[in-house]
């Protein structure tokens, strides 16, 4: 198969990542929904081989190709060792995917993957996977989720720094952070700085006081300073809080993509309308970026964004399908 030629125009879509219970199938689920009542064409695509009971209708799905527990019994394995043999799999069988999305031309893709962090910490397979999509011409965005419970326990937190960081370089891709369930945050132990301390990633180093008032934490000092001092030096992360209950939220992320993966630029000339449309619609004020989901859900007070009105939504239907005469 020439992927050169696979596509006459690009398609766009993004990957979703993060550790178990971070809320990648739900979010891939919420996103699809509201793309699709704004009139995006949507597909969605499982990639977890244990996840064959996902809630939503899947386009694609990987145990088409390959399944669990024929893994685990074939060559006796144990559910981890099973998982990368089945994406293994998967990676020996990129043109199988290809031509699977081939036949969803004109789609927008998202991809559920495995929560497994060795995945895309360690191993390469998703990278090259994502490189043979790329060279399809298929741009997508990384979108890697944490649990906002995390920011409640700052051993917790501080890791989840460093695995979504080594993620965002193994897999070497536009990225967007997301600090998913913030609903829930407060079901929680009240956080002990405000929330843009932790979608912003700002000093570290009160963090590093907060462990050393633990006696187990205390111990690794040094490798906590030293973990945090690269987080710093690096300085790529950042997170936009969300909820899966929040449409403003997910709108959020949906700009924050679009303009990572490429999707408000289009790939043709005559699209430059629809460029500045989207752009112009686009563009986030920090208020509505962190403001409203902190007034919502810390009880900052109510937010003073009124309903959206018909003009409103107007727009947003051309922002998202990049067509400026939606009615």
């Amino acid at each position: 198969m020439d992927k050169d030629q696979l596509y006459e125009s690009s398609s766009f879509g993004q990957v979703v990542i993060g550790p178990p219970g971070s809320g990648k199938t739900s979010y891939c689920q919420a996103m699809a929904a509201m793309l699709t009542e704004l009139g995006r064409k949507v597909a969605l695509i499982n990639l977890d081989p244990a996840n064959d009971t996902v809630p939503y209708e899947s386009s694609v799905s990987i145990t088409e190709l390959v399944k669990m527990e024929e893994g685990m019994i074939s060559e006796s394995l144990g559910p981890n060792a099973a998982l990368l043999y089945c994406m293994e799999a998967l990676s020996s069988n990129k043109d199988w995917l290809l031509s699977k999305l081939k036949s969803l031309h004109g789609c927008y893709f998202i991809f559920d993957f495995p929560g497994q962090a060795e995945l895309y910490t360690h191993h390469t397979m998703v990278r090259d996977l994502l490189r043979c999509l790329d060279s399809a011409n298929i741009k997508l965005c990384s979108v890697y989720l944490v649990d906002a419970h995390y920011a409640n326990e700052p051993g917790k937190y501080l890791s989840a720094l460093l695995v979504a960081l080594s993620s965002m370089l193994q897999l070497e891709s536009p990225a967007v952070n997301l600090l998913s369930k913030v609903d829930l945050v407060d079901k929680y132990e009240a956080l002990q700085m405000p929330l843009e301390f932790y979608t912003e990633v700002l000093d570290l180093n009160y963090l590093l006081d907060q462990l050393q008032d633990c006696p187990f934490t205390k111990r690794y000092h040094k490798l906590n300073k030293a973990i945090a001092e690269l987080v710093t030096d690096y300085s790529l992360l950042s997170f936009i809080p969300v909820s899966v209950l929040d449409k403003r939220s997910l709108l959020n992320v949906m700009k924050a993509v679009d303009k990572a993966n490429g999707y408000i630029y289009g790939n043709k000339e005559e699209r430059n309308i629809q460029r500045l449309l989207s752009c112009a619609v686009g563009a986030t004020s920090e208020h509505e970026r962190l403001g409203e989901v902190r007034d919502k859900y810390q009880g900052g007070g109510h937010s003073d964004a009124s309903e959206e009105d018909d003009e409103e939504e107007r727009l947003l239907k051309a922002y998202a399908t990049q067509n400026p005469n939606v009615k």
